[in-house]
């Protein structure tokens, strides 16, 4: 199956879920995707590389240890760690930017691990 349709699948499937969370949440919790959809973040777009990342963003907090490659079918993958967002690189180039939590309160991905 390819990466599209897993995509595809996957937010069909986890769309009514995060729904359903959100209305269940007290009225002071505030979910990660409920901030994102009322302040649009401002990531950086798939595609580009680490130094126009860097260019637009300046140096990030953290630089991660790149993880995967154990296999030709695993890529390597590195992740660079900003205040607001962390981007994944595979091959200098972005695959992904993902919002961090604003406050340990709020509710969604866990942070970055090393």
């Amino acid at each position: 199956m390819d990466r599209l349709l897993r995509f595809v699948l996957a937010s069909a499937l986890l769309a009514p879920a995060s729904h359903a969370l959100a209305q269940d949440t007290q009225t002071g919790d505030v979910l990660l995707i409920q901030r994102i959809r009322q302040e649009p973040a401002n990531l950086p777009a798939r595609g580009m590389t680490a130094p126009q990342v860097e260019a637009r963003y300046g140096a990030p907090a953290q630089r991660l240890q790149p993880v995967g490659g154990q296999k030709r079918a695993w890529p390597v993958i590195e992740r660079w760690v900003y205040p607001q967002f962390t981007v994944y690189f595979e091959k200098n180039r972005v695959v992904d930017a993902v919002a961090n939590k604003a406050s340990p309160d709020e509710l969604g991905p866990k942070p970055a691990s090393r």
